[in-house]
C-alpha cells in the first residue's frame, strides 16, 4: 500500500484542475468516498474526480476505465461513471487521474436494495448488456474471470482467517460449496466483458432498487460466473431465482455452480474487510461485513 491520503485535499485537486483543465477549476469540490484504490471527489453537480491514493496498480485501473468505458457506457441500462478528462502526472501529483460523470445514488452496502423483483431485473439487465464477447486484446483480470481453481489458495486463506475469528458458523458447508464449484465444468464459451468487482459498495441504489454501477477498474474478459456471484451479495432475500431467470438461460447449471464458488470467496474476503473495519484495522470497511454475512447465510441455507 502506498498511502498518500494526507496529500489529497480539495486544494490540491483545485490546483491540478487549474493547471490542466482550468474550465473546471472553479466548480465546488466535496469528498465523495475513499475506495480501495482511489479517492472520489464530487466536482460541481455532474462530475467527479478520481485519483489513485493507495495501491500501486491504481494508476493502471484508472487508465483502463478511461480507455474502455466511454464506448461501453451507452450500451448499459444503469448509469456508470463516464470518463471525460484525463489528468497527467505532474510535480504536484505524480500519478494519472480522471474526471468522470457523477453517478447519483447510495452505495448498496449502506442502502441495500429492498425491492426484490425490480432489483433482480435491473441487475440481470445490466449484466446481460455488459456480458458481450470481448476482443482478443481485452484486459486480463486480477485473478478474476479465469478458472476458479486459480483462486483456491486465496479461498483457503480466507476460510482459515474467518474461521479463526469466529465469523462463520458453518465452515464445512462453505468448503462444500467451494469444492462443488471447483468440480463444475469450466467455462468454454467466448471471453465476455466483466465488471469483475461487483460487491455492494460498487452498486448504487435509489428507491429500493439499483440505479448505477461504479468502479470499473477491474474490467476484464472471462467467465461470467465471476459477475453472477453478485446476486447473493446485493439482492434481498428471495430474489436470487428471479435474478437467474431474468438473466436468461445463458446462466446454465455449471455457470451457476461456479458463481456460487465466486460468491463464497467474495463473502469470506468481505467478512475479513468488514471485521477489520469494526476493529479499526488498516484497510477495513465496517459496512462490508453485514452484506457478506447475509450472502453467506443465503448460500449455506440453500446448499444441499
Amino acid at each position: 500500500m502506498t498511502d498518500i491520503e494526507n496529500e489529497i485535499t480539495a486544494g490540491l485537486i483545485a490546483e491540478l484542475l487549474r493547471e490542466q483543465h482550468p474550465d473546471l477549476a472553479n466548480l465546488p469540490l466535496t469528498l465523495g468516498a475513499r475506495g480501495w484504490d482511489n479517492q472520489l471527489w464530487r466536482l460541481g453537480d455532474d462530475l467527479a474526480v478520481r485519483l489513485p491514493w493507495a495501491t500501486e496498480d491504481a494508476d493502471e485501473l484508472l487508465l483502463k476505465e478511461h480507455a474502455y468505458l466511454p464506448a461501453m457506457a451507452p450500451q448499459l441500462p444503469l448509469q456508470v461513471p463516464v470518463p471525460q478528462r484525463l489528468g497527467q502526472p505532474s510535480e504536484q501529483f505524480p500519478r494519472p487521474w480522471i474526471v468522470t460523470t457523477w453517478v447519483p445514488g447510495e452505495p448498496a452496502d449502506c442502502a441495500p436494495a429492498t425491492r426484490g423483483v425490480e432489483a433482480a431485473d435491473a441487475l440481470a439487465a445490466f449484466l446481460k448488456a455488459l456480458h458481450q464477447p470481448a476482443p482478443d486484446d481485452a484486459p486480463v483480470g486480477r485473478n478474476r474471470g479465469g478458472p476458479l481453481v486459480d483462486a483456491d489458495e486465496g479461498f483457503e486463506y480466507f476460510l482459515k482467517e474467518t474461521t479463526n475469528r469466529g465469523l462463520i458458523p458453518h465452515p464445512d458447508t462453505v468448503r462444500e460449496i467451494w469444492k462443488d464449484a471447483l468440480a463444475a465444468p469450466v467455462w468454454t464459451g467466448p471471453s465476455l466483458w466483466l465488471h469483475a468487482d461487483l460487491h455492494p459498495a460498487n452498486l448504487l441504489t435509489r428507491d429500493g432498487t439499483f440505479c448505477g454501477v461504479v468502479d470499473f477498474g477491474d474490467l476484464c474478459a472471462g467467465d461470467p460466473a465471476c459477475d453472477l456471484a453478485a446476486g447473493w451479495h446485493v439482492l434481498p432475500d428471495g430474489a436470487i431465482d428471479r435474478f437467474h431467470q431474468s438473466y436468461s438461460s445463458a446462466a446454465d447449471t455449471a455457470t451457476l455452480r461456479r458463481a456460487r464458488g465466486w460468491a463464497v470467496l467474495k463473502a469470506l474476503a468481505c467478512l475479513l474487510i468488514g471485521d477489520n473495519g469494526v476493529h479499526g484495522r488498516t484497510g477495513g470497511k465496517a459496512t462490508w461485513g453485514p452484506p457478506a454475512d447475509a450472502a453467506l447465510q443465503r448460500l449455506t441455507a440453500t446448499h444441499s
